[in-house]
């Protein structure tokens, strides 16, 4: 009576397990660099806006100061959360198994992006102002994520993945949002009409390319396996 021969899997790494490593922290420094770039493109340096720029430029546009349009300034720097916060979350998962290398730049790039919540010429009496207390705070848990990541790779993976999807999706709606709400101002600042740059094209596009494998990976559990033969 003959058998079948076992089934056997393929033992070469799987799509998943080849890109995701790299996909994930190529998002992350996408996004940041979409958000320091221009999200007002100009041919002169000193009118370009960048994504960082908005959350204190908005303080002197004219309908703001009237009261005639209502805004979540600090909404401006999710995208500096969601970066910060994913980076800390992901360094010492073992569904990407980075080496020293990898987390120590994500580690990097966390902290970058926690630092930048800080306003300009800061001081830390002017942080504890009503006018900057959110921003303080969103620092501090970024900075805190940072210093235990570690121990936050042991929360569960679901969790993280539902967080950093959900973190990254508000991270690009409630900013640009925003942005096309105050963009006629802007125009009429410039005296011509502006449209967005560069720079908010690439963090959105990071930004969901970041939501997707947060939840496809993380949460679905999907790792492009291969075909058991």
């Amino acid at each position: 009576m003959s058998t079948a021969p076992p089934r056997s899997v393929d033992a070469s790494p799987s799509l998943g397990e080849t890109l995701l490593p790299w996909l994930w922290p190529a998002a992350l420094l996408l996004a940041f660099i979409g958000y320091t770039g221009a999200w007002v493109d100009h041919k002169a340096a000193g009118l370009v806006i960048t994504g960082l720029d908005l959350g204190e430029y908005v303080k002197f546009l004219t309908p703001i100061r009237r009261g005639e349009l209502s805004l979540w300034r600090e909404g401006f720097y999710l995208p500096l959360l969601a970066i910060s916060l994913s980076a800390s979350l992901s360094a010492f998962r073992t569904e990407f198994s980075y080496g020293w290398p990898m987390r120590t730049l994500l580690l990097a790039l966390a902290i970058v992006a926690a630092l930048n919540l800080l306003p300009p010429a800061w001081t830390p009496q002017r942080m504890m102002t009503p006018e900057f207390r959110q921003q303080a705070i969103a620092l501090a848990g970024c900075l805190l994520a940072m210093a235990f990541s570690p121990l936050m790779a042991l929360l569960p993976r679901r969790l993280v993945g539902l967080f950093i999807g959900l973190l990254s999706i508000a991270a690009v709606l409630i900013p640009v949002q925003q942005f096309f709400a105050i963009l006629p101002a802007i125009s009429a600042l410039y005296n011509r009409p502006q449209t967005p740059g560069w720079g908010m094209v690439l963090c959105v596009i990071s930004l969901l390319v970041l939501a997707v494998l947060a939840l496809a990976v993380l949460v679905l559990q999907w790792t492009w396996k291969r075909p058991v033969r």
